[in-house]
């Protein structure tokens, strides 16, 4: 059993859950858009892989491309690494999205957890 002192520290309000591979979004800034893949996704954010990450404090309109259906939502950038993509949190979901985006994030726990853990 694990202590308090034990426990990692988070200031994320919400769990992500790792994405497939075949997971992708579309996503804009002011200066840029493109499509990427999901790394993690939570009802507070999303990672993104992207070579080209947009600056901290950027935001951003997502759409996401999904079976469950359409989700639209506004972000902005709070983590950016060149070498894997960039974090963003939600700003704004839209109301009729929020039902797929539940739907998605119930898909991707389902997801990991049915999938053998494999050595990596």
């Amino acid at each position: 059993m694990r202590t308090l002192s034990q426990i990692p520290y988070s200031r994320r309000k919400a769990l992500r859950v790792s994405a497939p591979e075949g997971i992708r979004v579309y996503w804009s800034s002011a200066q840029r858009s493109d499509v990427s893949r999901i790394r993690n996704l939570s009802f507070g954010g999303v990672f993104i892989e992207t070579s080209k990450p947009q600056s901290v404090g950027v935001k951003a309109e997502i759409d996401f491309l999904v079976e469950e259906g359409q989700i639209r939502t506004k972000a902005v950038v709070r983590h950016a690494d060149c070498a894997s993509g960039m974090g963003l949190q939600f700003t704004g979901v839209a109301q009729e999205d929020r039902p797929h985006l539940g739907a998605l994030l119930t898909r991707l726990r389902t997801f990991s957890r049915s999938r053998p853990n494999l050595p990596g």
